[in-house]
């Protein structure tokens, strides 16, 4: 696919290939990387020419320009084919991104093709998005039960109080059970899920491997759920679409276990962190009883997705100081866009309420879907909710500016959470049941409730060598 340019670059701009460009992932990014968007806005604008792992690419920075990049779909494309340096074979073949775009999914395509994939994930997602409809509210109740049962398992392993990771012992589990119930995983597809997943986004050497074991493994539960029919999303993007192939359907499922795990993982962690740091913002919200926008606030001063995915100059056009030539790779920074957004607006995000103007969710016709939003929302919320309604105590055992991370080209997430906790008289208890609650028709969920409990008993017991490695009784 060769683009056509509609205004050719003036002649003495310069190309990217041309310019010097400054690494991205230094040792500076790894522990400031808020300190290297600003050196990179001071010396270039809002648009800077860096280097990643080798390939040159813009790296777009201030807000307004990230929402021109996200918004114009005609002129920047999501389609891999369009990145003219892949189409000239000027990129190594072993460029660790790589093998995460070469997945052909919804993610990176443009137009009709892309509007279609979307319509098929959002009429599958479509029961789980109401809380009101029977899968909707039991997947919810779900979580509630997944989260309650962590909580009781660190109370039976190390009491009421005492010391927790909770990105490892709480974040981690309960997303990945979360995805397990959602798409009707097989317990035995988890284990090792998450942990393709960081090597993908992290691009590291084995990301390529990486990325091909976990597509074999969604393709897998693909071809599972076709011969096994569920109530569960797999099976109902098939009945969405009975013309996706194992492989496409495979394909899909990987991206959104990406998204569910990692970045709604790294949103329910920011939040966490937030708090706990004491950011002023975010704390009145949650005082004020208000989860959702809590997350919001955290969301807008630690982004769970710090540099989103790629897009491609459909013809050359100038943004920021610089003429971007057809077939240019550009990454919009949504970390730097906040950064941005708050220092020329601060007045946006002090009052009581917030104009949700984050990008965790993305913008423009790429965003996540509304289902979508809506669902990792209440799971953010939950997840979030239920710590600090447990916990009478939860307090970081680390310096916030000592904690470590995953400093990638794509997610900057926490590698652990250290607390020292407390938890309240009330706290669950392993294996008991919670009060049943009622059907949107009134009548009571037990069975239901039962059902979860089940399952998240069977996924804790597979998942505890991932929570606690070789603790006692792992």
């Amino acid at each position: 696919m060769n683009p056509q340019p509609s205004a050719a670059a003036p002649d003495g701009a310069p190309p990217l290939e041309s310019l010097r460009v400054e690494p991205l992932l230094t040792s500076a990014f790894d522990t400031d990387p808020a300190g290297v968007y600003a050196h990179l806005r001071r010396t270039y604008g809002p648009v800077a020419p860096v280097g990643l792992m080798g390939v040159p690419v813009w790296l777009v920075l201030d807000y307004r320009e990230v929402l021109e990049v996200l918004r114009k779909e005609s002129l920047w494309r999501r389609d891999i084919r369009y990145w003219r340096a892949r189409a000239e074979g000027r990129l190594p073949q072993d460029w660790p991104l790589l093998a995460g775009y070469e997945v052909r999914q919804t993610m990176f395509m443009d137009d009709e093709e892309h509007l279609a994939a979307r319509q098929t994930y959002h009429s599958a997602l479509g029961p789980f998005q109401d809380a009101r409809t029977p899968q909707g509210w039991e997947l919810r109740s779900a979580v509630v039960s997944y989260a309650d049962e962590l909580v009781a398992m660190l109370a039976a392993e190390s009491g009421t109080a005492g010391f927790m990771d909770l990105a490892a012992q709480y974040t981690r589990p309960l997303l990945l059970m979360v995805t397990t119930r959602l798409f009707g995983c097989p317990v035995e597809l988890g284990d090792e899920l998450v942990i393709d997943m960081w090597r993908m986004l992290d691009g590291g050497a084995d990301a390529g491997p990486a990325t091909g074991r976990a597509l074999a493994a969604m393709t897998r539960l693909a071809a599972h759920r076709r011969a096994v029919p569920g109530d569960d999303l797999t099976s109902y993007m098939l009945l969405a679409d009975p013309s996706l192939s194992d492989e496409q359907l495979g394909r899909e499922l990987f991206m959104n276990a990406v998204y569910l795990n990692d970045i709604t993982g790294n949103m329910v962690c920011n939040t966490l962190l937030e708090v706990l740091r004491g950011n002023a913002t975010v704390r009145r919200s949650l005082s004020a009883g208000l989860i959702g926008e809590t997350v919001n606030r955290a969301a807008l001063a630690n982004a769970p997705v710090a540099n989103m995915c790629f897009r491609f100059a459909a013809h050359d056009v100038r943004l920021g100081n610089f003429w971007i030539r057809a077939g240019d790779v550009v990454s919009p920074s949504a970390a730097a866009a906040h950064q941005d957004l708050m220092a020329i607006g601060s007045h946006l995000v002090d009052s009581t309420v917030s104009t949700r103007a984050h990008l965790g969710w993305g913008a423009g016709p790429h965003q996540c879907p509304s289902a979508a939003r809506e669902l990792a929302g209440a799971v953010v919320a939950t997840a979030v909710g239920r710590i600090f309604d447990h916990f009478t105590k939860v307090e970081l055992t680390l310096p916030a500016d000592q904690l470590p991370w995953r400093s990638g080209p794509v997610v900057r997430g926490l590698r652990l959470l250290p607390v020292r906790y407390e938890l309240g008289a009330g706290h669950p208890v392993a294996g008991q049941a919670p009060a049943p609650r009622a059907a949107a028709n009134g009548a009571p969920r037990a069975d239901a409730s039962q059902a979860s409990r089940n399952h998240a008993r069977g996924l804790l017991s597979a998942l505890r060598n991932l929570m606690w490695g070789t603790r006692k009784g792992g």
